[in-house]
C-alpha cells in the first residue's frame, strides 16, 4: 500500500463517522529526527495486506431527526487484500479497485454499500413509534475519490470522496448522495487524527419515504405529527466529524492494540428540518460520540 493509500484510508474512516483502526505514525531515525524517506510505511504493517478489526459503542439519535438518543454497537472491518482498498462508512463499507502512486494524487473508484435503518429499529420517542417502524434500506453504487498529501506537513492529506447510491432492496427507492472533505494529520508516533465536513443529499423518492406524515398517519398521533408533503428531493444534512486515534504501544504503524474516539455534530436542512418528525417530535441539531477499540494485524 502507498503513502496516499495510507492517508486516505484514515480520512475515509473519520467521513464514516466509525471505529477507525488503522494510522500513519511519523517515523523517526535513530537519533529522534523525523525521517524523510520517500515512503515512511515502507517497512510497517501497512506495507502490504493488512486488515482491522474492531467494535465500538455509539451515542446517537434514536433517528434521524430524533431527539433521542441510544446506544448502538459498531463493529467495523477495514483494511487492504490484494491490492483492494476496504473502508468502513456508516453502516456499510466502500471497496476501492485503484492502486495509487507512491507519489502525487491518490484517486479511488470502486462501490460503496449502506445498511440504513432509519426509524426501522430503537425508535424511543412514543408518538413517532405509535406510526411502526419502517422498513430497512440496502443501498449501493459507485464512489470516487482524489487524495493530495503534504498539504501543510510532510505527514498530512486531503481528501476529497462522493458516494451515490441506490436502494435495492424496495424501502425507498430513491438515491442518496454523500459527498465529503477530510483533513488528516499524525499528532506524534502514537496519535492521529482527522476532521471531515460532509454533506448528504436525498432524491424525492428518499424524501417521500422518510419526511412524508399522511392525513392517516397524523390521524393515529391524535394529530401530534401534522400533515406534511416533502418538497421533493435535496440536501438533507450537512455536518463535521473529529476522529482521534491512540495507538496503545505508542506506535501506530506497527498495528496491535488501538483506541479511537470520534464526536460528530450535524445540522439537517430543507425536508429532513421540516418534516414534523423533526421540527415537533425531534431536532435539527445531531450530535454523535463513539468511544471503540480495535486491532491490526
Amino acid at each position: 500500500m502507498s503513502l496516499t493509500s495510507m492517508r486516505k484510508t484514515i480520512a475515509a474512516l473519520a467521513a464514516a463517522s466509525a471505529i477507525a483502526l488503522a494510522a500513519p505514525a511519523v517515523a523517526q531515525d535513530e537519533e529522534g529526527d523525523t525521517a524523510t524517506s520517500a515512503d515512511p510505511y515502507a517497512d510497517t504493517v501497512f506495507s502490504g495486506d493488512y486488515l482491522s478489526v474492531g467494535v465500538g459503542v455509539a451515542l446517537n439519535p434514536s433517528y434521524s431527526g430524533s431527539n433521542d438518543y441510544v446506544v448502538t454497537p459498531l463493529p467495523i472491518v477495514q483494511g487492504s487484500l490484494k491490492g483492494v482498498d476496504i473502508n468502513p462508512r456508516p453502516a456499510g463499507l466502500a471497496l476501492d479497485f485503484l492502486q495509487d502512486p507512491e507519489d502525487g494524487p491518490g484517486f479511488d473508484l470502486g462501490i460503496a454499500a449502506r445498511l440504513r435503518s432509519d426509524r426501522a429499529m430503537q425508535i424511543s420517542d412514543p408518538v413517532v413509534k405509535s406510526l411502526g417502524k419502517l422498513d430497512r434500506a440496502f443501498e449501493i453504487g459507485p464512489t470516487a475519490g482524489v487524495s493530495f498529501a503534504q498539504v501543510l506537513n510532510p505527514y498530512d492529506s486531503l481528501t476529497l470522496t462522493t458516494d451515490v447510491r441506490w436502494d435495492i432492496a424496495g424501502a425507498h427507492d430513491g438515491m442518496v448522495v454523500d459527498p465529503s472533505i477530510a483533513y488528516f494529520t499524525p499528532v506524534s508516533e502514537g496519535v492521529a487524527g482527522s476532521l471531515t465536513v460532509s454533506a448528504s443529499y436525498g432524491d424525492s423518492d428518499f424524501h417521500d419515504y422518510y419526511y412524508t406524515v399522511t392525513p392517516a398517519q397524523s390521524l393515529v398521533t391524535g394529530g401530534e405529527l401534522p400533515v406534511y408533503t416533502p418538497d421533493g428531493g435535496g440536501f438533507t444534512s450537512v455536518g463535521t466529524t473529529l476522529l482521534v486515534g491512540v495507538d496503545l504501544d505508542g506506535n501506530l504503524a506497527n498495528g496491535g492494540w488501538a483506541l479511537i474516539a470520534i464526536g460528530g455534530y450535524s445540522r439537517l436542512l430543507g425536508d429532513a428540518k421540516d418534516t414534523p418528525f423533526t421540527s415537533v417530535r425531534g431536532s435539527a441539531n445531531q450530535f454523535l460520540g463513539v468511544l471503540g477499540v480495535g486491532y491490526t494485524f
